[in-house]
């Protein structure tokens, strides 16, 4: 079962047992990869899927710093439930310190030594890490330790 159609499965799970926040969560995600198939004239695969749910949880993160600042409690326990549900369809996600490992090994492998070989860490990183880790946290990681 691709991911698809285990969001599918499981939307129509959240409508028999009147889940509202899990139905709601999953029909925006369904409209997101639809408009993305539209967009791609193709079946997204589920590496697109996925990019596209992270998509997703980091809007939400960036409207519940919003709703926090506007002192609208309610939106925030709405979008943070949401967060919720749509991590359940990502990968593990790494610990600090496994990043801070793999950027370690990467930095040696590609022999970087400043912060102005950001880039080059950067790109191997972020394809070793593709949906294990937040790409903001690896190039927390990666400037910290190219400061060093």
């Amino acid at each position: 079962m691709n991911l698809q159609e285990r969001l599918m499965a499981d939307l129509k799970d959240a409508m028999r047992t009147q889940d509202t926040p899990r139905k709601e969560a999953i029909r925006m995600v369904r409209a997101a990869i639809q408009n993305a198939q539209i967009a791609a004239q193709r079946e997204l695969t589920d590496d697109e899927v996925l990019a596209l749910i992270a998509r997703e949880i980091r809007m939400r993160n960036e409207a519940i710093e919003l709703f926090r600042q506007g002192k609208r409690d309610d939106l925030v326990a709405q979008e943070e439930a949401q967060v919720v549900i749509l991590k359940r369809y990502l990968p593990q996600q790494l610990s600090r310190e496994e990043i801070i490992e793999i950027i370690r090994r990467i930095i040696e492998q590609t022999g970087a030594t400043n912060p102005n070989q950001l880039g080059l860490v950067m790109r191997e990183a972020m394809a070793q890490l593709k949906g294990k880790a937040d790409g903001q946290l690896v190039n927390q990681v990666a400037r910290e330790l190219l400061s060093r």
